[in-house]
C-alpha cells in the first residue's frame, strides 16, 4: 500500500507541476498572508487538485496542506500535532503533508525556481517524500529504508569534509522584519567561513539539493511541516543528517530549527550555529 501511495504522490506532483507551469508568466492574483508571505491563485488551484486526488484514492487518510484546502483539523501547533494523537489527523493512520507551491514569492515574480512537495507519515514516521521541480523536470523521491532518487538515479550526499570548502543554502522566516531571531546573524557567520551561501527560495528544493550532493548543508528557522517533510527524508535516505540546531534528530516537534547536511560538516555547522 505504501508503494501505491508513493506512485500516486509522484503522479500528483507531476500534474501539479504542469498546472503551475501553465500559470507561470501569466497575470496572477496575489494576496498576502503576512508582510512577506504571499499566496497566488495557482497555490490554491494546485492544492485543490492535490487534495482531491488524495481524497479520491484514500478517503480515510489525513491531510495537512499549506493553504488549508481540505486539510484536516490538527489541533495545537503543527509540530506538536505531528507527534500527537489529538485531532482528526492525529487519529488517522496516514498523514499527508502537502506544499502545492513551495517558492511562492519566486513564482509570483516570475522566477522559475519553485517546487511541489508531498510527504507521507505513518505512526509518527516519515514514510516517503516527493519533491518535483517542474521547470527542470526533476523528480526527487525517497522511501524509508529504500534510498533517495532523482528519477531512476540514486542520490548520495557530497563527500566534502570541511566547512570552508562547502556550498550552503538557507532561507529566512516570514517574520524577518519583526523578529530579531531572523537568521541574518547566522547568514553572515557562514558567508565568511564557507565557499558561499545561497538563498534560493524553496526549502523543499534546498533539501533535495543537499540529498543530491549539490549543497553540503542547509539550515533554517521556523519552517512548517509541509516545507521540510519530503526533503528531510530525501536527505536522510541519501546518507545525510538532519537535526535541530541543538542536535536533536526528532525534528517533528522540535525547537523550530532545522539543520540538514552531508553528515561530514554537521558538527562544524552546529558549532557555528551555537555561537549565537
Amino acid at each position: 500500500m505504501t508503494q501505491d501511495r508513493l506512485q500516486l504522490a509522484i503522479e500528483l506532483a507531476r500534474r501539479a507541476g504542469g498546472l503551475l507551469l501553465e500559470g507561470q508568466g501569466t497575470r496572477l492574483r496575489v494576496s498576502k498572508k503576512g508582510a512577506t508571505d504571499l499566496v497566488t491563485d495557482y497555490d490554491l488551484k494546485s492544492e485543490r487538485m492535490l487534495v482531491a486526488g488524495i481524497r479520491s484514492a484514500y478517503p480515510d487518510d489525513a491531510i495537512m496542506a499549506e493553504e488549508g484546502t481540505g486539510s484536516d483539523s490538527l489541533g495545537g501547533a503543527p509540530g506538536q500535532a505531528l507527534g500527537s494523537d489529538s485531532g482528526q489527523a492525529g487519529a488517522a493512520e496516514h498523514l499527508w503533508l502537502v506544499d502545492p507551491l513551495d517558492g511562492t514569492t519566486n513564482y509570483a515574480h516570475g522566477v522559475p525556481f519553485y517546487s511541489v512537495s508531498i510527504g507521507l507519515m505513518a505512526s509518527g514516521r516519515l514514510i516517503f517524500g516527493v519533491v518535483y521541480d517542474p521547470n527542470r523536470d526533476e523528480l526527487f523521491h525517497a522511501s524509508e529504508g529504500r534510498g533517495a532518487w532523482l528519477g531512476d538515479r540514486p542520490l548520495q550526499v557530497s563527500e566534502t569534509r570541511v566547512l570552508e570548502d562547502s556550498l550552503l543554502v538557507t532561507g529566512f522566516p516570514y517574520d524577518i522584519r519583526t523578529n530579531p531571531n531572523n537568521n541574518l546573524d547566522h547568514f553572515g557567520d557562514f558567508a565568511v567561513r564557507t565557499r558561499a551561501v545561497r538563498r534560493l527560495g524553496s526549502a523543499a528544493l534546498d533539501l533535495a539539493y543537499v540529498a543530491a550532493g549539490r549543497f553540503e548543508g542547509y539550515w533554517e528557522l521556523r519552517l512548517n511541516p509541509w516545507d521540510w517533510a519530503a526533503g528531510v527524508l530525501l536527505t536522510r535516505e541519501a546518507g545525510g543528517m538532519v537535526t535541530t540546531f541543538s542536535g536533536d534528530d526528532k525534528v517533528l516537534g522540535g525547537d523550530e530549527t532545522l539543520l540538514a547536511t552531508n553528515r561530514l560538516v554537521h558538527e562544524q555547522m552546529m558549532a557555528l550555529l551555537g555561537q549565537n
